[in-house]
């Protein structure tokens, strides 16, 4: 049902849309250049012939043309190679010790690497009293808002302190 309509809506007036496109004034040539006309003037008056080529059709041409069939297929290779898929990592996870490897040296004011922001993070998670939000944007020249929206939003793994994990382990 649905498509019967939408067909009807897309034909409605279909033959006046169509004789509007193609009465419509064609786009001309791009304006050629002052001094390449003059040139193109010159050598269309030296070969007057040449215009007549342009414009002429060549049957011979256009005959081949239809004759022209192109088929295409990927060689075959001579060696058959084996390709192998990558074995997958045991453990997707980053290593422990990831972040030592990096060699940040200087990170300007008002920016923190990642090591950081976990690191403020954690602090925050486990003292909030002393690592509040003035302190923390002090602490690493960051925007009061900024932070405020990093503690509300950014959140990282579930990280424990140690009376926390003496109240986990069975008994």
């Amino acid at each position: 049902m649905g498509a019967s309509v939408f067909r009807a809506i897309r034909n409605f007036n279909l033959e006046n849309r169509a004789e509007r496109e193609i009465s419509k004034r064609k786009p001309s040539m791009a304006p050629k250049h002052p001094s390449t006309k003059k040139l193109l003037l010159e050598h269309v008056n030296h070969h007057p012939e040449i215009e007549g080529e342009v414009t002429k059709k060549d049957n011979k041409l256009l005959s081949l043309l239809k004759d022209v069939y192109v088929d295409s297929r990927d060689p075959v290779p001579s060696l058959k190679v084996k390709v192998q898929p990558k074995p997958l990592p045991e453990e997707l996870r980053m290593p422990k010790d990831h972040h030592l490897e990096m060699n940040v040296t200087s990170i300007p004011k008002g920016k923190i690497s990642i090591i950081e922001a976990l690191t403020l993070l954690n602090n925050h998670k486990l003292y909030p009293e002393m690592w509040t939000a003035e302190k923390i944007a002090q602490e690493y020249y960051l925007e009061l808002n900024d932070v405020n929206s990093l503690l509300k939003y950014f959140v990282t793994f579930e990280v424990f302190s140690p009376e926390d994990k003496k109240a986990l382990q069975p008994k």
